[in-house]
């Protein structure tokens, strides 16, 4: 079982921004465009709750938390692409009892800026926006896509205040 390469294996949720080299890594990610925001919980839910047993079935083992991928910045509809780091490439189409379809994508190789929330998916706006102005302030430039890792896995017994998601987006390059 592989697991995770750095910047995604931090034991530590990192409480300031960090800049790091991330490698490709392949996913099963279940894709949509122009995706109405309000929709989302039905889609994280229609998605999560059967993918990694369909991936297991296929013989591809997930080695990192559940993620959202974003193409652009969401506003009333996202594009982005949900589902979990793999062990290896999908090359195949899954289908999700929900009828969503699966199909193999990539969290892109780069240059990446991340920092940790913890506490509720309610926060996580006010987040972002920090996170932002931080990337600004260390002169480094974002760009798409940018992703969500949800550290801690959400369950109805636990406390949303001790809820882990990592936020990252990938930067410009850099002349060397």
């Amino acid at each position: 079982m592989s697991s995770m390469p750095y910047p995604y294996d931090s034991a530590e949720p990192a409480s300031v921004c960090q800049v790091a080299q991330a490698p490709e890594v392949p996913t099963a990610v279940v894709s949509k465009r122009d995706f109405p925001m309000y929709e989302m919980p039905t889609l994280m839910d229609g998605t999560f709750s059967h993918l990694v047993e369909v991936l297991e079935a296929a013989g591809l083992h997930p080695i990192g938390p559940a993620f959202a991928l974003h193409h652009r910045a969401p506003v009333a509809t996202s594009d982005l692409e949900v589902g979990f780091p793999l062990d290896a490439p999908l090359t195949e189409t899954l289908s999700l009892p929900s009828g969503y379809e699966v199909t193999g994508s990539v969290l892109p190789a780069g240059r990446v800026g991340w920092i940790s929330h913890i506490g509720g998916y309610g926060g996580l706006a006010e987040k972002w926006g920090e996170f932002t102005e931080h990337i600004g302030e260390s002169e480094e430039q974002m760009t798409y896509p940018f992703w969500e890792f949800y550290v801690t896995p959400p369950s109805p017994e636990m406390n949303p205040a001790r809820l882990r998601t990592d936020l990252f987006s990938l930067l410009e390059p850099r002349d060397v």
